[in-house]
C-alpha cells in the first residue's frame, strides 16, 4: 500500500493507562487517575440531572451545525455565531487547522515542550516542524518570532502551556500578536483558561477581533468535566471560520455532547467552585515541593509539573503500583519530572504521602 512516507515509524498518541487495566495488573481495589488533567469533581450537577432525564432518539443524527450549542456559546461569550467552529474536542480543531494550512513546503512554529498534537499532526501533513525551546518552562516568544519566515503557515501558542502550566502574560501576548505576519495563522490554545487566576493574564477575546489571523481554541473537557463527550470550539473572525468549516467532518459532535455542554455552560458557579478547590490542591503540591527542595513550574492549570530527582519512569511505575496513574515527564519532554493532575484534597494528601515513600526508597530523601 502507498502509505505516506512521513507516517513511517510514527507512534500513536499515548494516553494515560486505563484504571481497570492498572487494577488488574497490580491487584488493586482502587486506582486514582491523575494523568490526563480531568476534573476530579466531575461535571455540573445540572449535567447529571439532564442525563438522568434524557429521552433522546439515538437513531437520529445530531445537528451538524450545533445550532443550539452555537447560540449558547455565542451568547455566553458575546461573539457572533458565525465566529465559532465546534470540534470533537479541541484535538479535532487542531487536526482541522493542520489539514487546512500545513503541507510539504511550509513550516509551523511551536514551543518545546508543548502539546504534542501540534507537531504530530504537522508531521502527518508533511510540513516542517520548528520547535523553539521553552525558557524556564515558558514560551520564548522572541525566538518563536525569529523562527517565522515566508514559508511559515501556522504558529501555536499553548496558553497556559501543557505540560508546564505556565502562561504568556497579556503584555507579552500583545507584543507578539503585533509582530506575527498577517498571513500566518496564530493558534492560541486556551484549554485551561478557566483555571487561570494570574492577573497578568487578561481576557483574550478582544484580540481575535483585532487580528484576522488569530483563532482561540477552548474546550469543555477540562474545567467543565465533560472530557468523555468531546466538545471543543474555536473563536475567530468569520472569514477564518468559513475556510476551516468545510474541512470539519459532518456530525462531529454528538447529540448528548451538544446538550450537556449547553447545560454545563449555564452553571458558572460550578466552575468557580472547581477553580477555588484547584487552588487549594495546588498549594498542597507547592508545599510538598518547597519542603523537599524540588523544582516545580508555577502552574495556572489543574496540573503541576515538578522535579522528583529520580528516574521519572521508575516513579511513574512505583506510583502506579500504589494506585495512582500519573504522567512521567520522560514522555513529555521533561525527564526527571512528573506531571500530576491536581485532585481532591484527600487524593492529593494520599498521593503525596505515597510519593514521599517512593522517593525515600529511591534514595532522594534521606
Amino acid at each position: 500500500m502507498r502509505w505516506k512516507q512521513q507516517i513511517q515509524g510514527m507512534k500513536a498518541y499515548q494516553p494515560g493507562k486505563p484504571i481497570d487495566e492498572v487494577k488488574e495488573m497490580y491487584g488493586l481495589e482502587e486506582v486514582i487517575k491523575l494523568a490526563s488533567n480531568e476534573n476530579p469533581y466531575g461535571s455540573s450537577p445540572k449535567v447529571k440531572a439532564l442525563l438522568q432525564s434524557d429521552a433522546t432518539n439515538h437513531a437520529i443524527y445530531p445537528d451538524g451545525y450545533a445550532q443550539n450549542l452555537r447560540t449558547a456559546v455565542a451568547n455566553h461569550l458575546q461573539v457572533k455565531e458565525n465566529e465559532l467552529i465546534f470540534g470533537n474536542g479541541s484535538d479535532d480543531l487542531i487536526a482541522i487547522i493542520t489539514r487546512a494550512l500545513l503541507y510539504p513546503g511550509v513550516n509551523t512554529v511551536m514551543a518545546d515542550p508543548s502539546f504534542s498534537q501540534y507537531g504530530h499532526n504537522a508531521e502527518i501533513e508533511g510540513a516542517e516542524v520548528r520547535k523553539v525551546p521553552l525558557i524556564e518552562g515558558r514560551h520564548n516568544l522572541h525566538a518563536m518570532l525569529e523562527a517565522i519566515d515566508d514559508k511559515t503557515s501556522v504558529v501555536w501558542v499553548c496558553n497556559p502551556n501543557n505540560p508546564t502550566g505556565t502562561i504568556v502574560t497579556d503584555e507579552e501576548l500583545k507584543a507578539f500578536l503585533a509582530k506575527v505576519p498577517s498571513d500566518v495563522l496564530i493558534v492560541l490554545d486556551e484549554a485551561y483558561i478557566e483555571y487561570v487566576n494570574d492577573p497578568t493574564y487578561k481576557d483574550t477575546l478582544p484580540y481575535y477581533k483585532q487580528y484576522p489571523n488569530l483563532i482561540l481554541l477552548r474546550t469543555f473537557s477540562k474545567a467543565y468535566g465533560l472530557a468523555s463527550f468531546r466538545v471543543g470550539y474555536g473563536i475567530a473572525q468569520e472569514e477564518v471560520i468559513a475556510k476551516l468549516d468545510p474541512i470539519r467532518a459532518p456530525f462531529n459532535n454528538t447529540v448528548l455532547g451538544q446538550a450537556v455542554a449547553i447545560v454545563a455552560l449555564e452553571d458558572q458557579e460550578f466552575i468557580d467552585f472547581c477553580r477555588e478547590e484547584n487552588e487549594k490542591g495546588k498549594a498542597q503540591y507547592v508545599a510538598f515541593c518547597e519542603k523537599h527542595n524540588l523544582n516545580y513550574y508555577p502552574s495556572q492549570t489543574n496540573f503541576i509539573l515538578f522535579e522528583v530527582k529520580a528516574d521519572s519512569n521508575v516513579v511513574f511505575e512505583e506510583m502506579m503500583k500504589r494506585g495512582f496513574i500519573i504522567r512521567s515527564g520522560a514522555a513529555l519532554g521533561a525527564p526527571g519530572y512528573i506531571r500530576v493532575t491536581i485532585g481532591t484534597e484527600d487524593q492529593n494528601a494520599k498521593f503525596l504521602l505515597l510519593l514521599e515513600e517512593v522517593l525515600t526508597e529511591q534514595g532522594v530523601f534521606a
